[in-house]
Protein backbone atom coordinates (compact mmCIF):
# COMPACT_ATOMS: atom_id res chain seq x y z
CA UNK A 1 0.00 0.00 0.00
CA UNK A 2 1.39 3.22 -1.05
CA UNK A 3 1.47 6.27 1.77
CA UNK A 4 0.40 9.67 0.66
CA UNK A 5 2.73 12.06 1.51
CA UNK A 6 2.72 16.07 1.96
CA UNK A 7 3.02 16.54 -1.81
CA UNK A 8 0.86 14.20 -3.05
CA UNK A 9 -1.75 15.85 -0.87
CA UNK A 10 -1.03 19.73 -2.06
CA UNK A 11 -1.88 18.04 -5.70
CA UNK A 12 -5.28 16.36 -4.67
CA UNK A 13 -6.69 19.53 -2.95
CA UNK A 14 -5.14 21.88 -6.43
CA UNK A 15 -7.09 19.36 -8.33
CA UNK A 16 -10.26 19.74 -6.43
CA UNK A 17 -9.41 23.83 -6.51
CA UNK A 18 -9.37 23.59 -10.22
CA UNK A 19 -12.38 21.28 -10.90
CA UNK A 20 -14.20 23.20 -8.61
CA UNK A 21 -13.46 26.23 -10.59
CA UNK A 22 -14.95 24.64 -14.04
CA UNK A 23 -17.56 23.84 -12.04
CA UNK A 24 -18.24 27.56 -11.60
CA UNK A 25 -17.58 28.51 -15.00
CA UNK A 26 -19.68 26.07 -16.45
CA UNK A 27 -22.58 27.30 -14.06
CA UNK A 28 -21.79 30.77 -15.06
CA UNK A 29 -22.10 29.92 -18.70
CA UNK A 30 -25.37 28.32 -18.27
CA UNK A 31 -26.90 31.02 -16.03
CA UNK A 32 -25.92 33.48 -18.99
CA UNK A 33 -27.58 31.12 -21.58
CA UNK A 34 -30.51 30.98 -19.39
CA UNK A 35 -30.65 35.11 -19.16
CA UNK A 36 -30.98 35.64 -22.77
CA UNK A 37 -33.45 32.79 -23.13
CA UNK A 38 -35.34 35.30 -21.10
CA UNK A 39 -34.77 38.27 -22.47
CA UNK A 40 -31.58 39.83 -21.45
CA UNK A 41 -29.81 40.21 -24.50
CA UNK A 42 -25.68 40.78 -23.92
CA UNK A 43 -24.40 44.01 -25.67
CA UNK A 44 -22.85 43.48 -29.27
CA UNK A 45 -19.27 43.91 -29.69
CA UNK A 46 -18.20 47.23 -31.02
CA UNK A 47 -18.51 46.96 -35.10
CA UNK A 48 -21.20 44.21 -34.81
CA UNK A 49 -24.14 46.52 -34.08
CA UNK A 50 -27.43 45.46 -36.11
CA UNK A 51 -28.19 47.35 -38.96
CA UNK A 52 -31.10 49.91 -39.02
CA UNK A 53 -34.57 49.00 -39.63
CA UNK A 54 -35.06 48.89 -43.60
CA UNK A 55 -37.25 52.45 -43.42
CA UNK A 56 -34.49 54.12 -41.16
CA UNK A 57 -31.99 53.28 -43.52
CA UNK A 58 -34.53 54.39 -46.34
CA UNK A 59 -34.96 57.88 -44.59
CA UNK A 60 -30.98 57.91 -43.85
CA UNK A 61 -30.17 57.41 -47.43
CA UNK A 62 -32.91 60.18 -48.46
CA UNK A 63 -31.08 62.52 -46.29
CA UNK A 64 -27.35 61.72 -47.01
CA UNK A 65 -28.79 62.61 -50.95
CA UNK A 66 -30.47 65.73 -50.40
CA UNK A 67 -27.35 67.44 -48.37
CA UNK A 68 -25.23 66.14 -51.31
CA UNK A 69 -27.46 67.50 -53.79
CA UNK A 70 -27.88 70.91 -51.76
CA UNK A 71 -23.87 70.79 -51.53
CA UNK A 72 -23.11 70.40 -55.38
CA UNK A 73 -25.66 73.44 -56.17
CA UNK A 74 -24.17 75.55 -53.00
CA UNK A 75 -20.64 74.39 -54.96
CA UNK A 76 -22.43 75.29 -58.77
CA UNK A 77 -23.83 78.39 -57.44
CA UNK A 78 -20.60 80.03 -56.70
CA UNK A 79 -18.98 78.77 -59.75
CA UNK A 80 -20.88 80.80 -61.78
CA UNK A 81 -21.04 83.33 -59.89
CA UNK A 82 -24.63 83.71 -58.41
CA UNK A 83 -25.20 85.85 -55.43
CA UNK A 84 -27.22 83.14 -53.67
CA UNK A 85 -27.95 79.63 -54.45
CA UNK A 86 -31.50 79.46 -56.53
CA UNK A 87 -34.37 78.37 -54.36
CA UNK A 88 -35.65 74.81 -54.66
CA UNK A 89 -39.23 74.72 -56.33
CA UNK A 90 -42.17 73.09 -55.04
CA UNK A 91 -43.68 69.70 -56.13
CA UNK A 92 -45.71 69.62 -59.66
CA UNK A 93 -49.15 69.91 -58.57
CA UNK A 94 -51.34 66.37 -58.29
CA UNK A 95 -54.17 68.67 -60.24
CA UNK A 96 -53.12 70.88 -62.57
CA UNK A 97 -54.29 74.66 -63.31
CA UNK A 98 -57.19 75.21 -65.72
CA UNK A 99 -54.92 77.58 -68.70
CA UNK A 100 -57.19 79.93 -70.16
CA UNK A 101 -56.43 82.38 -72.75
CA UNK A 102 -56.00 85.83 -71.22
CA UNK A 103 -58.64 88.45 -71.51
CA UNK A 104 -57.83 90.91 -74.61
CA UNK A 105 -55.54 88.12 -76.84
CA UNK A 106 -58.85 86.23 -78.01
CA UNK A 107 -59.29 85.95 -81.18
CA UNK A 108 -62.72 85.58 -83.01
CA UNK A 109 -64.21 82.48 -82.45
CA UNK A 110 -61.41 81.47 -79.78
CA UNK A 111 -63.60 79.67 -77.08
CA UNK A 112 -66.32 78.35 -79.51
CA UNK A 113 -63.25 76.51 -81.56
CA UNK A 114 -61.98 75.02 -78.51
CA UNK A 115 -58.37 76.96 -79.84
CA UNK A 116 -55.28 76.75 -78.06
CA UNK A 117 -55.19 79.23 -75.23
CA UNK A 118 -52.82 81.93 -75.26
CA UNK A 119 -51.59 82.89 -72.07
CA UNK A 120 -48.62 84.66 -69.87
CA UNK A 121 -49.08 83.19 -67.10
CA UNK A 122 -49.84 80.32 -65.37
CA UNK A 123 -52.66 80.16 -62.47
CA UNK A 124 -50.66 79.40 -58.83
CA UNK A 125 -50.48 81.08 -55.65
CA UNK A 126 -46.84 79.59 -55.48
CA UNK A 127 -43.47 81.63 -55.74
CA UNK A 128 -42.27 80.21 -59.03
CA UNK A 129 -41.71 81.54 -62.57
CA UNK A 130 -41.17 79.95 -66.25
CA UNK A 131 -38.05 80.20 -67.76
CA UNK A 132 -38.82 80.01 -72.05
CA UNK A 133 -35.80 80.28 -74.57
CA UNK A 134 -36.67 80.95 -78.12
CA UNK A 135 -35.11 80.24 -81.68
CA UNK A 136 -32.18 78.46 -81.17
CA UNK A 137 -29.30 80.90 -82.52
CA UNK A 138 -26.42 80.75 -79.63
CA UNK A 139 -25.39 77.12 -78.82
CA UNK A 140 -23.33 77.70 -75.90
CA UNK A 141 -21.65 74.45 -74.31
CA UNK A 142 -20.77 76.87 -71.19
CA UNK A 143 -24.78 77.25 -71.08
CA UNK A 144 -25.88 73.43 -71.11
CA UNK A 145 -23.21 72.93 -68.22
CA UNK A 146 -24.04 75.58 -66.70
CA UNK A 147 -28.25 74.52 -66.18
CA UNK A 148 -27.13 71.25 -65.92
CA UNK A 149 -25.22 71.74 -62.40
CA UNK A 150 -27.84 74.15 -60.96
CA UNK A 151 -30.48 71.97 -62.05
CA UNK A 152 -32.71 74.45 -63.51
CA UNK A 153 -36.19 73.86 -65.45
CA UNK A 154 -36.44 75.81 -68.42
CA UNK A 155 -38.39 75.00 -72.17
CA UNK A 156 -37.43 75.83 -74.97
CA UNK A 157 -38.94 76.53 -78.58
CA UNK A 158 -37.05 75.94 -81.85
CA UNK A 159 -37.21 77.02 -84.76
CA UNK A 160 -35.26 74.71 -87.77
CA UNK A 161 -33.20 77.50 -89.77
CA UNK A 162 -31.39 77.93 -86.94
CA UNK A 163 -31.54 74.20 -84.91
CA UNK A 164 -30.75 72.64 -88.30
CA UNK A 165 -26.95 73.94 -87.50
CA UNK A 166 -26.47 71.53 -85.10
CA UNK A 167 -29.21 69.21 -84.12
CA UNK A 168 -26.95 67.46 -82.09
CA UNK A 169 -26.65 70.57 -79.58
CA UNK A 170 -30.74 70.58 -78.84
CA UNK A 171 -30.47 66.67 -78.57
CA UNK A 172 -27.76 66.94 -75.52
CA UNK A 173 -30.28 69.40 -74.08
CA UNK A 174 -33.36 67.15 -74.57
CA UNK A 175 -31.59 64.49 -72.53
CA UNK A 176 -31.01 66.63 -69.41
CA UNK A 177 -34.80 66.37 -69.81
CA UNK A 178 -35.89 69.94 -71.49
CA UNK A 179 -38.75 70.37 -73.37
CA UNK A 180 -38.10 70.89 -77.59
CA UNK A 181 -41.03 72.71 -78.83
CA UNK A 182 -42.56 74.46 -81.86
CA UNK A 183 -41.67 77.94 -82.91
CA UNK A 184 -42.31 77.14 -86.44
CA UNK A 185 -39.52 76.46 -89.54
CA UNK A 186 -38.52 79.97 -90.74
CA UNK A 187 -39.41 82.28 -87.86
CA UNK A 188 -41.86 84.22 -90.01
CA UNK A 189 -44.55 87.17 -88.68
CA UNK A 190 -47.37 85.09 -88.86
CA UNK A 191 -50.67 87.35 -88.66
CA UNK A 192 -51.73 87.92 -91.94
CA UNK A 193 -50.52 84.84 -94.35
CA UNK A 194 -52.70 82.09 -95.49
CA UNK A 195 -53.78 79.60 -93.72
CA UNK A 196 -51.88 77.27 -95.34
CA UNK A 197 -48.71 78.89 -94.77
CA UNK A 198 -48.92 79.35 -91.68
CA UNK A 199 -49.87 75.71 -90.82
CA UNK A 200 -46.71 74.75 -93.29
CA UNK A 201 -44.56 76.83 -90.93
CA UNK A 202 -46.19 74.70 -87.69
CA UNK A 203 -46.62 70.97 -88.71
CA UNK A 204 -43.47 71.20 -90.77
CA UNK A 205 -41.89 72.23 -87.54
CA UNK A 206 -43.59 69.26 -85.84
CA UNK A 207 -42.89 66.62 -88.20
CA UNK A 208 -38.71 68.18 -87.86
CA UNK A 209 -38.98 67.78 -84.31
CA UNK A 210 -40.68 64.46 -84.46
CA UNK A 211 -37.58 63.34 -86.33
CA UNK A 212 -34.67 64.65 -84.88
CA UNK A 213 -36.25 64.29 -80.93
CA UNK A 214 -38.28 61.69 -80.96
CA UNK A 215 -41.58 63.10 -80.52
CA UNK A 216 -44.02 66.25 -81.38
CA UNK A 217 -44.78 69.11 -79.34
CA UNK A 218 -47.78 70.33 -77.58
CA UNK A 219 -46.18 73.62 -77.56
CA UNK A 220 -46.18 76.52 -80.18
CA UNK A 221 -44.90 80.16 -79.62
CA UNK A 222 -45.73 82.44 -82.66
CA UNK A 223 -42.90 84.34 -83.43
CA UNK A 224 -42.63 87.83 -82.08
CA UNK A 225 -45.59 87.05 -80.15
CA UNK A 226 -47.67 87.60 -83.64
CA UNK A 227 -50.74 85.49 -84.09
CA UNK A 228 -54.28 85.59 -85.92
CA UNK A 229 -57.44 83.30 -85.93
CA UNK A 230 -55.60 81.07 -89.06
CA UNK A 231 -52.26 80.82 -86.58
CA UNK A 232 -54.38 79.09 -84.15
CA UNK A 233 -56.46 76.98 -86.02
CA UNK A 234 -53.54 75.89 -87.92
CA UNK A 235 -51.45 75.20 -84.84
CA UNK A 236 -54.61 72.94 -83.53
CA UNK A 237 -54.93 70.74 -86.92
CA UNK A 238 -50.88 69.99 -86.08
CA UNK A 239 -51.41 68.61 -83.11
CA UNK A 240 -50.93 71.91 -80.40
CA UNK A 241 -52.88 72.19 -77.36
CA UNK A 242 -51.42 75.35 -75.85
CA UNK A 243 -49.67 78.77 -76.95
CA UNK A 244 -47.98 80.68 -74.28
CA UNK A 245 -46.38 83.86 -74.82
CA UNK A 246 -44.68 85.53 -71.89
CA UNK A 247 -45.15 87.92 -69.06
CA UNK A 248 -41.38 89.40 -68.81
CA UNK A 249 -38.19 88.90 -70.85
CA UNK A 250 -35.12 89.12 -70.05
CA UNK A 251 -31.62 90.37 -71.72
CA UNK A 252 -28.19 90.12 -70.78
CA UNK A 253 -28.09 93.82 -69.26
CA UNK A 254 -31.82 93.96 -68.68
CA UNK A 255 -35.43 93.07 -67.86
CA UNK A 256 -38.46 93.93 -69.75
CA UNK A 257 -41.70 94.14 -68.26
CA UNK A 258 -45.31 93.64 -69.68
CA UNK A 259 -47.41 94.42 -66.71
CA UNK A 260 -47.45 98.25 -65.30
CA UNK A 261 -45.57 97.55 -62.54
CA UNK A 262 -42.86 96.40 -63.81
CA UNK A 263 -42.41 93.52 -61.73
CA UNK A 264 -42.88 89.77 -61.51
CA UNK A 265 -45.47 87.56 -60.01
CA UNK A 266 -46.16 84.39 -59.22
CA UNK A 267 -46.64 81.91 -62.28
CA UNK A 268 -45.15 84.20 -64.86
CA UNK A 269 -43.83 83.04 -67.98
CA UNK A 270 -40.55 84.62 -68.23
CA UNK A 271 -38.91 84.77 -71.91
CA UNK A 272 -35.14 84.74 -73.30
CA UNK A 273 -33.43 83.92 -76.32
CA UNK A 274 -30.54 81.54 -77.82
CA UNK A 275 -28.08 84.83 -78.14
CA UNK A 276 -24.30 85.50 -77.57
CA UNK A 277 -22.23 88.05 -78.07
CA UNK A 278 -22.28 88.46 -81.65
CA UNK A 279 -26.14 90.08 -80.65
CA UNK A 280 -25.54 90.33 -76.98
CA UNK A 281 -22.95 92.61 -74.56
CA UNK A 282 -22.63 89.00 -73.06
CA UNK A 283 -23.02 85.04 -72.93
CA UNK A 284 -26.16 83.13 -72.23
CA UNK A 285 -24.70 82.31 -69.06
CA UNK A 286 -24.61 86.08 -67.99
CA UNK A 287 -28.23 86.55 -69.12
CA UNK A 288 -28.73 83.46 -66.42
CA UNK A 289 -27.10 84.84 -63.83
CA UNK A 290 -29.03 88.20 -64.52
CA UNK A 291 -32.38 86.24 -64.75
CA UNK A 292 -31.44 84.08 -61.11
CA UNK A 293 -30.16 86.96 -59.64
CA UNK A 294 -33.54 88.58 -59.55
CA UNK A 295 -35.99 86.04 -59.14
CA UNK A 296 -33.57 84.27 -56.32
CA UNK A 297 -33.12 87.53 -54.12
CA UNK A 298 -37.48 88.00 -54.40
CA UNK A 299 -38.09 84.32 -52.97
CA UNK A 300 -39.13 82.57 -56.44
CA UNK A 301 -38.05 79.36 -57.44
CA UNK A 302 -37.86 78.42 -61.59
CA UNK A 303 -40.40 75.94 -62.45
CA UNK A 304 -40.77 73.11 -65.36
CA UNK A 305 -43.64 75.03 -67.62
CA UNK A 306 -44.49 71.61 -68.80
CA UNK A 307 -45.04 70.13 -65.33
CA UNK A 308 -47.96 72.74 -64.71
CA UNK A 309 -50.09 72.13 -68.29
Amino acid sequence: MRVVVQNDKNRSIRGLRIRGGIAVLAVAAIASGCSQATGSKARPAPGQQPLLAPPARALDFYATKLRASAAARAAAAKRWGLAKVPLTPPAPPAKKPRITTRKGFEVDGHAERGLPPVFTTVPTERKIVFLTIDDGAEKDPAFLRMMTELKIPYTAFLSDYLVKEDYAYFKRMQDQGVGLNNHTLQHPFMRGLSYARQKREICGMQDVIEKRYGKRPVLFRPPFGSYDANTLRAAQACGITHAPLWNEEVFVDRWEYREWDRDIHPGDIVLSHFRGKEHWKGTMPDMIRRFLDKITAKGYAVARLEDYL
